[in-house]
């Protein structure tokens, strides 16, 4: 088994391409269909969306890949933990395929108002509507379950001190900050500035995790510890 400073490193990188990755695709590559006038737009920029999407695929499939690697470590701490943050991170990259779909049905729409006659375009207006907002829930919904994952990730390393206890603690923060935007969104517009601090505290983590790794020291599970019983049985 790698060590747990391996582990961590690798981790870091992973997160690393999350965060260079989702403001390229959401600030930059899905503009065509998150500025308005889509349905005029969205059609001459298909490559662009396409690329959007695969990428978003590799993003949500990063979620599993991180809980998956840090899977031998955490579950010598915490089998129950470990197990959550694999089960939403296989719920991110479900939600993340949803948006996916979403973004390519705005796609759609968009070649077929190209395609027709728009001496009358009201039924595709009427259309773009609700492909627009399936497409705005499914990425609300994104948000909230990685903020969900994200918030047991740094819970592990609080509770175990797998990384200075300071920066899991602004990463602590900073989710419960991002969920409470994210779920703003169900009563109204969400507040785009409390979720800064998560980029940033994620980012953080990523930059520690690549030069230090997670902390081999004295906080390792002993056993009899939960970890230990739970490694045991499995």
């Amino acid at each position: 088994m790698r060590s747990a400073k391996r582990t961590g490193q690798t981790i870091g990188l992973l997160i690393l391409a999350q965060v260079t990755a989702g403001p390229i695709v959401n600030f930059g590559l899905l503009r065509p269909i998150t500025t308005p006038g889509f349905l005029a737009n969205a059609v001459g920029s298909s490559l662009q969306l396409g690329v959007a999407v695969v990428v978003l695929f590799v993003t949500g499939a990063l979620s599993i890949g991180i809980a998956v690697t840090a899977w031998p470590v955490f579950r010598e701490y915490s089998p129950r933990m470990a197990l959550s943050l694999l089960s939403l991170g296989v719920a991110s990259f479900s939600v993340a395929a949803v948006e996916n779909c979403s973004v390519m049905s705005m796609l759609s729409l968009s070649q077929a108002y190209a395609a027709a006659d728009t001496a009358d375009p009201g039924v595709f207006e009427a259309l773009g509507v609700v492909v627009r907002a399936a497409r705005r829930w499914a990425h609300v919904t994104n948000l909230l379950v990685g903020g969900g994952m994200i918030f047991i990730f740094y819970s592990i390393l609080y509770r175990f001190a797998l990384v200075p206890r300071a920066l899991s603690a602004f990463g602590l923060a900073a989710a419960l900050l991002h969920i409470a935007a994210v779920t703003m969104a169900f009563l109204g517009p969400y507040v785009f500035p409390l979720m800064i601090p998560l980029g940033v505290s994620y980012l953080a983590i990523a930059l520690w995790l690549m030069a230090k790794g997670f902390d081999e020291g004295p906080h390792a599970p002993r056993p009899g510890a939960e970890g230990g019983a739970g490694l045991s049985g499995a």
